[in-house]
């Protein structure tokens, strides 16, 4: 059968996309024209960036050959668990009783592979981490290629985590569908950036703030187009997503270098100038910010785009100023949840080291002032700072292309969409489709 006119024109000012239409409709308007010119300046200059901190390896290979020297780096081999036997260690007294683990086990890679040795004994008092074994158990073993010695290095956790990781993307696509399979070849992306570019580019030398920020522009434009679709709805998001990620760039860099962080708070940051000389620790700390704060703004300014979108839609004649009043008064409850989300993330993830000053007995106003918890905390409202900056940002950047009487979003074109098209939830919108399904 075919389709009625009203039925095909509905199609063109679906409610997938946040702004009516698509770029046909929107191929006039020079606000959108200066939002795509403002990103693709963006992407150039990104894109630049990638070109000319490319990492040669170089700096990579020194690290590890670094790390080697000083005992850091070992071969880590898989090993299967022969047996497994708590006794008195051979050095253990009466006055002075330890209790040591005894294992043995089946080398199953490397250069001993099929081998059965036997490790030194492991002191229990000394390596409170060591788990009971049984027969079968996986793990990790060290090579210290100085003695050619093994040592117990950690459990094998490889298959729980390949199995979550399974059932994610299994969810994600089952309930995503397409879109879910995108967002996953998104979060694919995104850790071959950080990964294959940001991390060995620092270690080449390059100004961790420069490399933070080309990254974190390129894996904007990469999820966010990949995620939400290539349309003026993303666009705008995008442009709302930059320049709240700016925002948020001068406040840290501000405040990160108004507080004096010297960036050797961490354990790891005692170990990293041994393995580089060069590198910034300091601005390693900002470009984390950075790369920190674009998590949660695609979702804040995608939706804003899309909810001013329906109120356009919903009153065509609405003036710009109440379109954006309405759009701000949506969004601060949105910034409410994810600005608690924030703190409750960075505070998850210290969650041992809070414990560690609670022991301390001191009080919130020192524990504040420590480098590693003052940098968590301008961290978190830096980045909550930048969260609330992308709601009017967002919200004007889509009133400025909406604007009242856009015949883009006329009245009839509306009432079309609210006589034929069923607004009440169903199953079918929530579940997977049934294959069985005529």
């Amino acid at each position: 059968m075919g389709q009625s006119p009203g039925h095909s024109h509905s199609h063109g000012h679906s409610h997938a996309d946040g702004l009516p239409g698509g770029w046909a409709q929107w191929s006039d308007s020079p606000r959108l024209r200066s939002i795509i010119a403002g990103l693709a300046f963006a992407l150039v200059a990104a894109i630049a960036g990638l070109i000319l901190m490319w990492p040669t390896g170089e700096g990579t290979a020194e690290a590890i050959e670094s790390a080697a020297r000083i005992g850091l780096a070992t071969e880590r081999v898989s090993a299967e668990i022969v047996t497994s036997a708590t006794e008195p260690c051979s050095y253990s007294s009466d006055e002075f009783p330890q209790t040591c683990r005894l294992l043995v086990l089946n080398v199953l890679d490397g250069p001993d592979a099929g081998t059965v040795l036997a490790l030194p004994e492991i002191n229990l008092q000394i390596e409170r981490g060591i788990p009971e074994f049984a027969e079968g158990d996986g793990v990790i073993l060290g090579l210290a290629p100085q003695t050619n010695t093994y040592f117990y290095e950690d459990q094998a956790r490889s298959t729980p985590i390949a199995a979550l990781a399974i059932l994610f993307a299994i969810i994600v696509v089952l309930f995503g569908r397409a879109r879910g399979l995108l967002a996953l070849v998104a979060m694919a992306i995104t850790v071959v950036v950080l990964v294959g570019f940001v991390a060995p580019s620092v270690l080449d030398g390059n100004d961790p703030i420069l490399v933070a920020l080309a990254a974190a522009t390129i894996i904007a434009f990469v999820s966010l187009f990949l995620t939400h679709g290539f349309s003026p709805t993303t666009a705008v998001a995008l442009a709302g997503t930059l320049s709240a990620l700016g925002l948020t760039f001068v406040l840290s860099w501000i405040f990160f270098g108004w507080s004096n962080f010297t960036g050797f708070a961490s354990s790891e940051a005692l170990v990293l100038p041994v393995l580089n000389q060069d590198l910034r620790l300091s601005s390693l700390l900002l470009g984390g910010a950075i790369i920190g704060a674009l998590g949660a703004l695609d979702d804040v300014t995608v939706t804003q785009v899309s909810l001013v979108g329906e109120l356009r839609r919903s009153n065509p004649e609405m003036p710009s100023s109440r379109l954006i009043s309405s759009g701000l008064s949506v969004g601060r409850d949105h910034i409410a949840a994810t600005v608690n989300t924030l703190l409750l993330a960075y505070a998850g993830a210290s969650l041992p080291l809070l414990l560690l000053f609670a022991a301390s007995d001191q009080s919130w106003a020192k524990v504040a002032n420590s480098e590693v918890i003052a940098v968590e905390i301008v961290r978190t409202l830096c980045g909550s700072i930048g969260l609330i900056g992308a709601v009017p940002l967002t919200t004007a950047l889509a009133a400025s292309i909406l604007t009242p009487g856009d015949e883009t979003a006329s009245p009839h074109d509306h009432d079309h969409e609210v006589a034929e098209v069923d607004e009440s939830p169903r199953w079918e919108d929530f579940a997977p489709e049934d294959p069985t399904d005529d």
